[in-house]
């Protein structure tokens, strides 16, 4: 995989041959190659490391170091922040570094930090210093692990290799909680150890990476790319990031409100069994229904997407074990669809290299989760002081049919303003025009 790190990609030139774009055809059947399946089981195991500590940080926090929830919620907010909005220095330096470079710069911030776990189990300011530092590995080290995968690729083969990305990482997020409970409250220090040693050896793998692919003709960074990147906007079309924002903004009242919804009407038990579910679903149906995405306009793809959250959240408010258990179904759905959708559009709609394109998806989603936590809580309030906590997930369930049809058009707006100041975007010989 010889070529400039970081380079921009196009489909300019037509499909590139299986050794250069870094996939196999095996029995009619696709695969990435070598240094492709390396990152995608390093990705497994990055996830399956990381989450074996972070779900656990608030009771580590609070039980183990005193420190009040109040506190840690905050704690938690501004980390989670940073792991997004970082996404857009991690771009950057994964411009001006390179792709693997920046990997292991990441892995190697994240290695200290949980390495720092270990003596910051005794000190609260040692254990946020080390959750912060592991945030702003997480936040260099993603967009240059997807950038570095669809570096170099045929525009029709990235729908599976996101795919297979997230499935990779889905597949670690469900394993890694169960994998380390028995140690968290026991035996926490030998956890992070061991986890330390886990992101040593994925680094030292990624050392031996070679430089990422670039697509043909990519030698040099565009002149409009350029004007793109130093002026920090959202690429030469700002629709995947509002929809981002929005996609996040509603996937996370699910992902934050859930337990506390579920367990009192059901059990511990169940949730667990609802998530282990909705991961096993998440890894299996990602890359069946990658190349099905690709092939929706990006206006049926929001229909299909918010369409299954709204109705997801609304049979979720209907209660009962049924009605949590396909609503979560649903929600699942609508993950898939559109954080898929959303990358391919962004890459495909963008002057700029996919590490930058990454990073920016990255603080849509930042903003998003962050706008979700502060007005899920207000409203989940506010639900129970009404003594219905049902109508927290009817909200919600509007929230994902309205606030898309209300700030997508306005998006548009901007864009269109937006395109009159700026040159005419590709033609079908260098990408084709992109459908809405």
């Amino acid at each position: 995989m010889a070529g400039r790190e970081g380079g921009p990609t196009h489909a300019a030139g037509g499909r590139r041959s299986g050794g250069e774009a870094g996939h196999e055809r095996a029995g009619g059947r696709w695969r990435p190659g070598g240094p492709r399946s390396f990152l995608l089981v390093c990705s497994f195991l990055i996830t399956l490391g990381s989450f074996a500590v972070l779900p656990y940080m608030s009771v580590l926090l609070h039980q183990r170091l005193g420190l009040g929830l109040g506190t840690v919620g905050f704690v938690l907010a501004v980390a989670s922040l940073v792991q997004f909005s970082g996404g857009v220095v991690g771009g950057a330096l994964a411009r001006r570094i390179g792709l693997r470079a920046t990997m292991l710069v990441a892995l190697a911030v994240r290695t200290a930090g949980f390495a720092a776990f270990v003596p910051g189990l005794n000190s609260p300011s040692a254990a946020i210093g080390a959750l912060f530092l592991v945030s702003c590995g997480a936040a260099l080290y993603l967009p240059a692990n997807k950038a570095y995968l669809v570096e170099g690729a045929a525009e029709s083969e990235r729908p599976r290799l996101l795919s297979a990305s997230g499935s990779a990482f889905n597949a670690g997020i469900a394993l890694g909680p169960p994998a380390a409970a028995p140690f968290v409250l026991t035996s926490p220090d030998a956890l992070f150890a061991g986890v330390t040693a886990l992101f040593a050896v994925v680094g030292l793998g990624h050392a031996l990476l070679p430089a990422a692919s670039s697509g043909p003709g990519a030698s040099h960074p565009r002149a409009d790319e350029d004007r793109a990147v130093r002026a920090g906007s959202p690429g030469g079309d700002g629709l995947p990031f509002v929809v981002t924002v929005l996609s996040v903004y509603v996937f996370m009242f699910f992902q934050h409100y859930l337990a506390l919804y579920a367990v009192p009407r059901t059990s511990a038990s169940f949730y667990g069994a609802v998530l282990m579910g909705y991961a096993c679903l998440l890894v299996v149906a990602q890359p069946l229904l990658s190349e099905w995405i690709a092939g929706l306009s990006y206006r049926r793809a929001m229909r299909v997407g918010f369409g299954a959250m709204a109705a997801g959240t609304a049979v979720i408010g209907a209660g009962g074990r049924t009605g949590i258990g396909v609503g979560a179904a649903l929600i699942c759905l609508g993950e898939i669809v559109l954080f898929l959708k959303n990358d391919l559009e962004a890459l495909d709609r963008s002057s700029a290299v996919p590490a930058v394109v990454f990073g920016r998806q990255r603080l849509a989603a930042g903003i998003g989760a962050f706008a979700s936590g502060v007005a899920g809580g207000q409203l989940y309030g506010a639900a129970e002081d009404m003594g219905t906590a049902r109508g927290f997930w009817f909200a919600v369930a509007l929230q994902a049919l309205v606030l898309p049809v209300l700030l997508v058009p306005l998006a548009a707006a901007v864009r269109r303003r937006y395109a009159g100041s700026r040159p005419e975007k590709r033609t079908t010989a260098d990408g084709g025009p992109r459908r809405t």
